[in-house]
């Protein structure tokens, strides 16, 4: 099995190019498939910081490529954007695609404790097997610089995975999060299946519980919520993190937008600014 990325696909966009790449997962136990877009370089020899996307429920690698028009500022930025699927697919799990919320489609960015769901280790894909597989194949990404963002389920990955390894990214950003995912119906169905009965170890992937135990976060956290999005009081709960942002005495930008709702017409609308936000703190 072939754990080397190989190009499934590649279409130009604003000078560079969107790339697709299949490739065995060691970690997960199947075949991936992940995207890439580069911009344009300017020298054989240039190096990119890289800014990956993690995406919500029931969503692929594809989503964010084809729907969000971040790649033009990602161009005249010249940030490399990584977009990986959202859970472990082909495994054949009993019940792994019953519903849209859990299993396929639905991995949580977390690593599974329960035996059945053992393969659903995203966190670890995107934390440690992804980079470095970008490290060693790609000469072009500086993934030493590197920050994350993403959208609900993917949201939520990108808060908890930032603070749980401030060493590894440089800033983060957030589209309408599931931010206290303990206190919210997704999040205590994935929890409960993927990490059994413990509280204590769910709150290792609730971000407004990690965030009262870090400290020196430097970079201001973004976040993105439409107060039309129907999800918003009963699954996202980004006042539950907002308040306890500053009982830590953490910085986020916390913009509530009126009028949009929880698709990618709203993501579309204000990813250039989270674009500027990361494009800042990789090039400090």
């Amino acid at each position: 099995m072939e754990t080397k990325p190989s190009e499934i696909s590649s279409s130009k966009m604003f000078g560079g190019y969107n790339k697709r790449y299949k490739h065995f997962s060691p970690t997960l136990g199947c075949s991936m498939t992940f995207y890439i877009y580069f911009p344009p370089s300017p020298s054989p020899s240039h190096k990119f910081p890289v800014l990956y996307w993690l995406s919500g429920l029931s969503c692929t690698d594809e989503n964010f490529i084809a729907k969000s028009g971040a790649q033009r500022v990602a161009s005249t930025e010249g940030i490399v954007l990584i977009a990986p699927d959202t859970s472990p697919r082909g495994l054949n799990v009993e019940g792994e695609a019953d519903s849209w919320d859990f299993g396929v489609g639905a991995g949580f960015y977390l690593n599974a404790t329960q035996e059945k769901w053992k393969n659903w280790r995203m966190y670890d894909y995107v934390v440690k097997e992804l980079p470095k597989l970008l490290s060693e194949n790609f000469p072009q990404l500086e993934t030493s610089k590197a920050s994350i963002f993403g959208h609900s389920m993917g949201g939520h990955g990108a808060l908890t995975i930032y603070l749980k390894n401030l060493d590894k990214y440089k800033s983060v950003s957030a589209f309408s999060p599931v931010a206290n995912p303990i206190n919210c119906p997704w999040g205590q169905k994935a929890f409960t299946n993927y990490l059994g009965p413990s509280k204590a170890d769910w709150e290792e992937y609730d971000a407004t519980s990690l965030v009262s135990k870090v400290h020196d976060v430097s970079a201001t956290i973004l976040i993105d919520q439409g107060d039309e999005d129907k999800f918003l009081h009963d699954q996202l709960l980004p006042n539950k993190f907002e308040e306890a942002c500053r009982s830590a005495n953490v910085s986020v930008l916390m913009r509530l937008q009126p009028g949009y709702d929880h698709s990618y017409f709203f993501i579309a609308t204000f990813i250039d600014d989270h674009i500027h936000h990361h494009a800042h703190a990789l090039k400090l």
